[in-house]
């Protein structure tokens, strides 16, 4: 039996004082073998993240049926009002966890990151300062890679292949690009010349934004996710692994990364190097929001410029002719590989 009216009826929604989102799904079942430093690594990129965001930052955990000890530690945040958002759940795969985090609100940006990842100061200013200054970016990383133009960029190519603001410069912090495939376990016999070039964006006197982003950390515009799927049926790969790829195609936005290195992934085993000291923040500069939304191109559209323009420039003879266009140094166009069309 009910008796009188709910009073929050048809009471419309406040609109959030929020302005970045944070999803983080973690999945630690126990803390042996492979997870044996994962809690100790978790603990680590939770500190960096909450020492370097400002106070209009939501953060969202789903833990994707972790252990007992996971779950009371980010309870333990969560009840402390360091994160604002724990969700629960039994293991249903990365990507729906990530799912799960991002609907339910309206925040203008949206960080999708991995557990693993040590964030550094300024990312969040860094990331916002892209979005702000070029409409058209949909997507941004904060870990230089190499040729990052390679996946998902075919777009970013054809808008601009007679533009003399893409073009190839010096990486601007080589370390980092060494420590970041160290991290994934690779030796260091891959070519070299990667270290020193990135092809990039110059945006003003100021700013410079590589063409590209990788996947373990990187922000979206919320739009992108206007329309997603209820359920990806793989824990991890299968098709799972381009749902979050194709989403800023449909709408044609392009995808970049800063310049510079603003974080570091910290893969599964705890190092010496990953104990970095940040200083807590008051509150860091919070960036005009409203930034330009984009529309759903057209089928012939996408499959122009993802498609057909990509198997075209990956010719051997016209990549070649495009590295020389954006000013690859002569002696490296031999050894860059074919764009791939991931």
């Amino acid at each position: 039996m009910r008796v009188g009216s709910n009073p929050h009826k048809d009471m419309p929604i406040a609109t959030t004082e929020y302005l970045h989102q944070i999803v983080i799904p973690v999945y630690i079942p126990n803390h042996e073998g492979y997870f044996k430093d994962s809690l100790a690594i978790l603990k680590l990129c939770l500190q960096s993240l909450l020492s370097t965001v400002h106070s209009k930052t939501f953060i969202t955990v789903v833990n994707n049926g972790s252990s007992n000890a996971v779950d009371a530690h980010l309870k333990y945040l969560f009840q402390s009002n360091q994160i604002q958002e724990l969700i629960n759940t039994e293991n249903i795969g990365k990507l729906n966890a990530i799912l799960k985090g991002i609907v339910g609100n309206n925040i203008e940006l949206v960080t999708i990151s991995d557990a693993d990842v040590l964030f550094l100061p300024n990312w969040q200013m860094e990331t916002v300062n892209i979005f702000a200054k070029v409409p058209k970016a949909g997507v941004v990383g904060i870990v230089p890679q190499f040729k990052m133009y390679e996946s998902n960029c075919g777009n970013v190519l054809f808008n601009n292949l007679f533009n003399a603001k893409i073009r190839f410069t010096a990486v601007k912090n080589k370390l980092a690009l060494i420590r970041f495939y160290d991290s994934l376990g690779w030796d260091r016999k891959y070519n070299q010349d990667y270290l020193q070039c990135n092809l990039a964006l110059k945006i003003d006197d100021k700013h410079t934004a590589l063409i590209g982003s990788g996947h373990f950390v990187a922000t979206y515009k919320k739009d992108i996710f206007e329309t997603v799927v209820s359920f990806i049926g793989f824990k991890m790969g299968g098709h799972s692994e381009g749902y979050l790829d194709r989403l800023p195609l449909d709408k044609d936005y392009w995808r970049l990364t800063t310049q510079d290195n603003y974080a570091y992934h910290m893969g599964n085993v705890l190092e010496d190097w990953m104990q970095i000291k940040h200083d807590s923040i008051v509150d860091k500069p919070i960036m005009p929001s409203n930034f330009q939304k984009q529309r759903k191109i057209n089928s012939f559209c996408f499959f122009l410029k993802n498609r057909l323009f990509v198997k075209f420039i990956s010719v051997r003879w016209m990549m070649k002719l495009f590295l020389k266009w954006k000013k690859l140094p002569k002696g490296m166009i031999n050894n860059f590989n074919s764009i791939g069309s991931k």
